[in-house]
């Protein structure tokens, strides 16, 4: 089955993930001249100086220690299969956006090791140790090709979210793949596009659905497309997932800034009632402002 999301007949600015604006304001002429070497050393140098900040903020300095261990699943990952046999599942929301992130900060260190092992698909559930320090810094070229993603969307999408995913797509340069199906087919249809697709990063963590017994890399369950799942950010917290877009200041979907705290599509999202604002359904404080993490699905159905 092959989706066809991406015909270059259609003029939707959606596609593709083009788009002459997102929800963090317009991309400009000047940041879509901005090359994926110049976003990724931008990126890799914002995190190189965070990790080296002394705070005595706990929960910054939990998000630097899940940085160390995220970072070292990506290494891993990139030196299992290769960024030519990796994708990343990219839906514009908040956990896979800290995933993007560090995944295009790893890019300059990991380039001149990322050749695929020959013995990666013996190890599938191993726990990746924590990158080194030192490892950010390390001299690398670039791949030339844009990282591989793809973009499952709703039944029912927020505009809101559609334009963020296409106006991110744009900024970090990814090779988009769109599909409007359910996620089996949605995932048949882009290995049968993609065919050398081994490994698709994913942005699930412990508390989400399913998340429970997940390890850094599971391959799929019986009856679903074969690849491995890779889940860097898995054991973060909402208010890690959180700290890490504030501090780095990475633009975000807006309706996180209307009390959103999990995506979904229009008919079973809506603002959090743990964010209300005096008991008015109507007026909302912010998704960063959510501290528990059992909270955060609470405007899902």
């Amino acid at each position: 089955m092959t989706a066809k999301p991406d015909c270059p007949q259609k003029q939707d600015a959606r596609v593709n993930g083009t788009t002459q604006t997102d929800d963090a304001g317009p991309v400009t002429r000047g940041s879509m001249s901005r090359t994926l070497p110049d976003i990724c050393f931008e990126l890799q140098a914002k995190i190189e100086a965070f990790l080296a900040e002394q705070t005595d903020d706990h929960v910054l300095r939990n998000v630097q220690s899940q940085i160390k261990v995220s970072m070292g699943v990506i290494t891993e990952a990139l030196r299992r299969y290769g960024p030519d046999h990796l994708s990343l599942s990219y839906n514009g929301g908040k956990d896979c956006l800290v995933l993007l992130v560090l995944i295009l900060a790893c890019l300059p260190s990991c380039a001149s090791h990322s050749s695929p092992s020959t013995s990666h698909t013996a190890t599938t559930n191993s726990t990746a140790v924590p990158a080194s320090e030192n490892a950010l810094s390390s001299p690398a070229t670039l791949p030339g090709q844009p990282l591989q993603a793809i973009y499952i969307v709703s039944s029912d999408p927020f505009s809101e979210v559609e334009d963020f995913v296409a106006g991110s797509a744009e900024r970090y340069h990814l090779d988009l793949k769109r599909y409007a199906l359910p996620m089996r087919p949605a995932l048949e249809a882009y290995l049968e596009d993609r065919p050398a697709i081994r490994a698709i990063f994913l942005g699930t963590r412990r508390t989400d659905p399913h998340g429970e017994f997940l390890t850094h890399f599971d391959p799929t369950d019986e009856g679903w497309p074969q690849f491995i799942r890779i889940h860097p950010v898995i054991d973060w917290h909402y208010v890690e997932i959180w700290a890490f877009i504030r501090r780095l200041q990475i633009p975000f979907c807006d309706l996180y800034n209307r009390g959103f705290t999990s995506l979904g599509g229009v008919t079973n999202t809506r603002p959090n009632p743990a964010l209300a604002v005096g008991g008015d359904a109507s007026k909302f404080r912010p998704a960063y402002e959510l501290r528990d993490d059992d909270e955060e699905r609470l405007g899902r159905d």
